[in-house]
Parts: structure tokens; sequence; C-alpha cells
């Protein structure tokens, strides 16, 4: 095929063989203004003497630049569809293909120039006058699809405020004018800095800060408010919340911010703040992606994968490709649904689900030396403070002998790396979940030192949204009419999200050394009393607050580091990292265990390894 056929057949594809697409009516446009910008500049080149100009050698300058146009065009996808419509990818690819056909047909001028009797100087000038020209075209363009786009002026649209001018903010209004089922108009943008004050986006102004926000509704009118800040912390989305509840507005919160980048952000995904949102906190990024690639290609298991945290660890797991990804639980409906998470069916036929006990020795023996896993995460155990307190046998058959089973075979099938999910509990324990689970962690020091391997634990505190947890709960109490129980006034608790800790969980499989115990920065703790009043407040019902007590081994205020426990951040300024003593499961006694927690008496080494009697 000779170079004018291959150049034919691009312009062919463009104009979609004959009959004119929306990008070969482009590409004819631009092939237009070509001509027109190097008439212009032989033109100009003689002072508009038309004699002196040579119009058959212009001529077919003109028609191998529009080919040449077509050629780089098609290159740099100018006519293929990739770039949204005059956004800076297609502007940029637009200077591109000029450029290099100004370029090409330049040198080729610059060759025969005299010899067709084309001033060498055209291209020079023709070349900005195409950018210039085609620039605008897609302009003019730009403006008469959006303003096609705009809603319709309906009654339901709602007059809105968009908190933040920042890309999130921007993009937000861009979307709200351009999208013909918006149900938001929006009026203005609030942003606390003043270096976007009095700014326009899209023809929306900066009309001030949170500080004016009363003001600005009384001036606009406005009914919602869009809060548009990239992660933005319950701090702040408290102190905004707060300051529109005065003024009378609704506020809407956007998708995660990890959802927005990968373009998941539709007006329709707006919601209401939510308690999560206000109790929360900046997520604290963890840098897993750099950590994590301990996991790609490596048969991974997760214990207790049908939990909360078990689940969602599951998903995790399974961005870092894995060779294979063994779920285990007691609990096959659990099961059933992380499968269905995950795989998209729940059909629990393939060899992904286990079911088995972690308290069954002979099962986890059995099932690890099948399957042979080389990264264990175990997140199986007993968690509810108050139901250990009674039934203190189920958590050490779980919590203590359950974790012994799984490190014992971890290591008899050669697990290297190892995470044991532990709890701020287990930090000065003071109930059988506390200390459970601190056991636990000790077991998990002795495997690390008796394997040579990567054994380790990872303690963090309550987790935002998890099965039976305070948030569920307070929601059911509350639907139900109340009262809304709470243990005593002032307690507090840490809290973080699934999705962080689990995080938490991966990374530390990456960071940590060999028994240790990581535990992450969780900021200041929230007092419960302030989370009832709040989630009371949201629903709109007069609900009752009843006091209870302190339950037995409650703290009123949890720990994450124990009195005798170190605070090293070696790797991540915001995980801490400290070693605890290990103890041997020939040392284990439960008679003497229950005997110890129950002790009111502090010892000098208030949690030392449970021993039995020499």
């Amino acid at each position: 095929m000779s170079v004018p056929d291959f150049l034919l057949g691009i312009v062919g594809k463009i104009t979609n063989r004959g009959s004119i697409s929306r990008f070969g009516a482009q590409y004819l446009i631009d092939a237009v203004i070509w001509v027109f910008s190097l008439t212009f500049a032989a033109m100009l080149r003689y002072d508009f003497d038309l004699d002196q100009v040579s119009w058959r050698s212009l001529a077919l300058l003109c028609l191998a630049t529009v080919l040449l146009q077509a050629l780089f065009g098609y290159l740099f996808f100018l006519y293929r569809g990739r770039h949204p419509y005059g956004s800076f990818a297609e502007v940029q690819a637009l200077v591109l293909a000029v450029l290099c056909t100004g370029i090409l047909g330049g040198l080729a001028v610059a060759f025969v120039g005299t010899f067709i009797q084309v001033p060498r100087s055209v291209f020079l000038i023709a070349v900005p006058v195409a950018i210039l020209l085609m620039g605008a075209v897609r302009y003019i363009k730009r403006l008469l699809v959006e303003r096609s786009l705009r809603p319709e002026p309906v009654f339901d649209v709602a007059p809105t405020l968009i908190y933040g001018a920042g890309f999130l903010g921007t993009d937000l209004v861009r979307r709200m004018l351009t999208d013909r089922s918006s149900r938001y108009r929006p009026l203005g943008l609030i942003d606390d800095s003043p270096a976007r004050r009095q700014a326009w986006f899209h023809g929306v102004k900066v009309l001030g800060t949170g500080a004016e926000l009363g003001a600005i509704v009384e001036h606009t009118g406005a009914t919602v408010l869009v809060v548009a800040i990239a992660r933005a912390d319950a701090g702040l989305l408290r102190q905004i919340t707060d300051s529109a509840k005065t003024a009378g507005l609704q506020v809407k919160v956007l998708p995660p911010f990890d959802e927005v980048l990968e373009g998941k952000l539709r007006l329709r995904d707006l919601r209401n703040v939510s308690i999560e949102d206000l109790i929360g906190r900046h997520p604290v990024d963890t840098e897993v992606d750099t950590i994590a690639g301990y996991l790609e290609g490596k048969r991974v298991l997760v214990t207790g994968a049908g939990g909360s945290i078990g689940s969602e660890l599951c998903r995790q797991i399974m961005k870092f490709g894995p060779a294979e990804l063994i779920m285990l639980d007691h609990d096959e409906t659990g099961l059933q649904s992380t499968e269905l998470s995950i795989f998209g069916h729940g059909l629990l036929d393939t060899k992904d689900v286990v079911l088995a006990s972690i308290r069954d020795a002979a099962s986890m023996h059995e099932v690890f030396t099948a399957r042979k896993p080389e990264v264990v995460f175990h997140a199986a155990a007993l968690k509810h403070l108050p139901m250990l307190e009674q039934f203190p046998e189920e958590a050490w058959k779980t919590n203590i002998l359950g974790t012994l089973n799984v490190l014992e075979a971890s290591i008899e099938a050669g697990v290297t790396t190892f995470v044991n999910i532990s709890t701020d509990k287990a930090a000065n324990p003071t109930s059988v979940l506390g200390h459970s689970k601190r056991v636990a962690e000790k077991l998990t020091a002795w495997a690390a030192s008796s394997s040579g391997h990567r054994y380790l634990s990872v303690r963090f505190g309550n987790v935002i949204g998890s099965r039976g947890s305070m948030l569920p709960t307070f929601t059911s109490l509350i639907e139900a009419g109340g009262p809304v129980t709470i243990t005593h006034p002032d307690v507090t608790r840490y809290f973080m999200t699934i999705p962080e800790s689990c995080q938490l969980v991966v990374q530390a499989g990456g960071i940590g050394e060999p028994g240790e115990v990581l535990i992450l920065d969780m900021g200041e703790p929230v007092r419960i009393l302030d989370i009832a009043q709040r989630m009371i407040e949201m629903s709109g019902e007069d609900i009752a607050i009843v006091y209870t007590g302190l339950r037995s081994g409650e703290k009123l205020h949890e720990d994450l580091i124990g009195t005798y426990e170190t605070d090293a951040r070696p790797v991540h300024p915001m995980i801490s990292h400290t070693a605890i003593d290990s103890m041997s499961p020939d040392r284990l006694d439960f008679d003497g265990w229950l005997a110890r927690l129950r002790d009111t008496t502090t010892p000098a080494d208030p949690w030392p390894a449970v021993t039995k009697a020499q």
C-alpha cells in the first residue's frame, strides 16, 4: 500500500466510510481550518498580492497538509473518541497533531519551496493560526454542548451550595451543570482558603467561607450543602454539619475518595451525613500498596473469613494478586456472603471456601497440610466482652486454644507470615476478652521464636460498622423507640473503619518483625455519649438515654499500649511497634488463667505468662 493510499484509508476511517460521523465532521472542520490558515499565511507573506501566489502549488500543499493532519490526529486519538470534548487532554492532542503536521510540512517546504513557489515561512504563520482556530471551535462546541445538557428548570431541583472549591468541588459543579437528570442547582461555592475568595468555576462563584455560611444561605436561599472535601476528617464534618443545621441546610457528602479517584462519582451517589462520618477521623495513609507485594503469587488463608473484618480482609487481599485465597470459617452463611462479594456468586462449591472450626485441632491440621498456605491472617475470635465475662471457658476455647491450633498448624505447614488480629483490650487487660487476646499475642510471639518466621499481632480499637458493634446496636434501639443504653456518661472508645483496620493488618505482614505487636495511632478517643446524642438528633426522634453502669471487666477508657510496653515507630509515623514476652503452650492452664484474671490485686507485672504450679 502506498503512503497516499494509507493516508486516504485513515481519512476513510475517521469519516466512517463516507458517512460524516461526529469525529469525521471535526476532522473536516480542522481540514478547512488548515486550508484557510495556509492560504492566509501565503497571502500575508506576499502582502496580499494575489498575483504572486502559486495557487496550484498551494492547493497541493493544502492537500498534503490535511492528509498529514489525518495521520497525526489518528495517532494522537484526536478523532477516535478517546478525549472528552473541550478537555485539556483533547487540547494537548490537538496541539501535538498540529505541531507534528506543521513541522513535517515545514521541513518539506524548506527543501522544495523554491521549486514549487511556496514561501518557506508559510508554516511558521499557519501553525499558530490553525491551533488558535481549532481550539476556538472546540471551545465554542463545549459551550454549546454544556448548555444543551443543563438541567431543565423544574420545581424539585434543590438550590445547592458546595463546600470546597478544590478539584472535587469544581468537578461537582460541572457535573451538576451538565447532567440533565441533576436534582441540584449550584448557586455558589464555600471555601476557607483566602486564595480562592471571589474565584469563579464554570460560572459559579466562591461566595465566602464557612464562617459566613448563615449570611450566604440567607442571601442565596440555598437548601442543600454538599461537602466536597477529599477525605474530610470527622472534626471538620461535625463543624460543618453544626453550622449547616443552624443555617437550615441539609448536608450531603460524596462517596469515599478512593471511589471518586476510580471515576465512580455520580450525582445520585450523594448521600446524607452518617454517624460514621461524624465519629471517624482522617484516615491514616498506611501506604499499604507499597508494602503488600509479599501477597502476590502466594497462597493466603484467612480465618474468620465470614466476619466483618475477615470478609473485608479477603477483599483487600484479592487486590494484590494472591495465587490462591483460602477463606476459612465455621459460619457457612458468612462464607457465602464473602464469596458473593468477591467472586460474584455464593455457590459454596469451590476450593476458595473451607468450613471448619479453629477449635478443632485435627481439622486445622488437615486443612493446613492439604492446602499449604504461605501467609495466614487470623481473624477468627469471640469478641463480645459481657458474653465472655459470663462464659470465660468459651473465650479460652476459641481465643486461646483456637489461636494455638492455628499457630501450630501454620508452623507445621511452613507458613512464613502469620498475622494475629488482636484488640486494644489486650493492653492492660481487665476483662476475660482482654486477657484471652493478650495470651493469644503471647502465643503468637512464641510461634515467632519457634518457627523463626514473621509471626506477629495487630492491635486496634472498635471497628465502626462491624457486626454486633455499638453503632448497629444504637440504631436498633433508636428504631425501636429507645431508650438508648450507655454504661457511663464519660466512657470513651477508639474507633477506626473496617477498610482502615484491614489495611493495617495487611501492611503488618510486610513491616512487622517476628513477635511484635503493631498498633495504629487512632487519634483521640470518642465519648460514647456524644455519639448517642448525635444519632438521636439525626433520627429526629425524642429518645431517652439510660445509664446502666460499667459492666464486669469493662474500662472507662481503653489503652492502646500497655504500661510495660514501648512505643517505637521505626517504619511509619502512625504505626507503633512493641514487643511482648512469649508464652509456651505447655504452660497453659485454664484454672490458673481464670484465677489470675479474677484476682483483683496488682502484682509487679500484672500480666505475666500464665503457668502451672511447678
